[in-house]
């Protein structure tokens, strides 16, 4: 097995790994940074984010790395919810904000401007543009790619690794079931793209003649090994990175990590669309009503000022604590460490 490929050349990388970039806070500057140092591909999740932000954090990112970098972004419109629909969701969230003593107002923003946010990433030119929730149109890529930017699509199911290799990506990251976090599936329900992540390796490079990057339970350097022998280029890992020294998720959630017995639960009651994440008081008392909250990223927004409260009391239980289903596994240290490790566990089982 030869840990050089088609896929780390086209990205710059010296090593099969990608960091995955985590909406919620915990890609800093500082963690990207670290990861694309230490020979990965460090990714800034900038799906939350202004364009003003992102540009601050691309800034700070160029301040402590010149190797190359992903920024992601979640294609999405601005919805215009039904008002019944929020008020009856926001009346269900009473409960939890008086436990927490908070009384907040509706959300004036549901998500931030696509179309904004991709503008941004065209005049920074980070080395990588991926997407998530979504595909882009043909003019789009057509505008990343002139601007020197590849760009890779995250799919669950093998029919949206077709329809990103029909409109020109350079690569795509197979994202399996056992990822923590959202589900990206944007073609059919996301209950009938929970492949295993080995599997949906296999059944996109059926299909599909794109380097694919394989995502989903990875958390030591034998995992990534198994992956890239049945023909993954790269894999993604983001749990593993979610309590280094330089993620930013806030202790409550790190400290729930590392207590992890491994059980993990898909969930929309947090954010209207699927997750995995650890189980706790919060999802129990909304999965009551999980079929029928608003559709992301409307319930996120609803629910961002119950998870705020809960990080700034450092209370796990109202927090969405997104993980993986390897999260037992988890090692907490520096990020340019674990990926040190990740790199000798990877040449021991491939013989690289």
């Amino acid at each position: 097995m030869t840990l050089d490929n088609t896929l780390t050349q086209l990205l710059g990388i010296s090593l099969p790994i990608v960091q995955a970039p985590m909406a919620g806070g915990a890609t800093t500057p500082a963690l990207v940074a670290a990861a694309s140092n230490a020979g990965a591909l460090g990714s800034l999740a900038g799906s939350g984010l202004s364009p003003q932000t992102i540009a601050e954090r691309v800034s700070s990112i160029r301040a402590l790395t010149d190797r190359p970098f992903a920024i992601n972004l979640f294609v999405q419109p601005i919805p215009s919810p039904n008002p019944s629909e929020v008020e009856q969701a926001w009346q269900r969230l009473a409960p939890l904000h008086e436990e927490l003593g908070i009384t907040p107002e509706l959300p004036r923003q549901w998500c931030q401007p696509f179309e904004e946010q991709l503008e941004t990433v065209l005049e920074l030119r980070p080395a990588v543009a991926s997407f998530t929730f979504g595909i882009l149109e043909p003019d789009q890529i057509q505008r990343l790619h002139d601007a020197g930017i590849l760009v890779v699509g995250n799919v669950t199911h093998p029919q949206e690794a077709e329809a990103w290799q029909a409109l020109g990506a350079d690569a795509i990251v197979a994202q399996g079931a056992q990822a923590g976090g959202h589900r990206g599936t944007f073609i059919g329900r996301c209950e009938d793209a929970l492949f295993d992540t080995a599997e949906l390796v296999e059944a996109c490079l059926d299909v599909a003649a794109l380097p694919v990057i394989a995502a989903g339970g990875v958390m030591d350097g034998y995992g990534i090994a198994a992956l890239l022998a049945i023909g993954a280029q790269a894999v993604q890992l983001g749990t593993a990175f979610l309590t280094t020294t330089e993620s930013g998720i806030c202790d409550a959630w790190k400290q729930a990590l590392l207590e992890a017995s491994g059980e993990t639960q898909l969930t929309r009651a947090f954010s209207g669309r699927y997750a995995r994440g650890l189980p706790n008081r919060a999802m129990r008392i909304l999965e009551k009503n999980e079929a029928s909250v608003p559709a992301y990223p409307i319930q996120n927004a609803l629910t961002g000022a119950l998870r705020a409260a809960a990080a700034q009391r450092g209370d796990a239980d109202f927090l969405s604590l997104w993980a993986g289903k390897g999260v037992a596994r988890i090692r907490p240290m520096d990020a340019e460490e674990l990926i040190a490790v990740l790199a000798a566990e990877l040449e021991q089982a491939s013989g690289a």
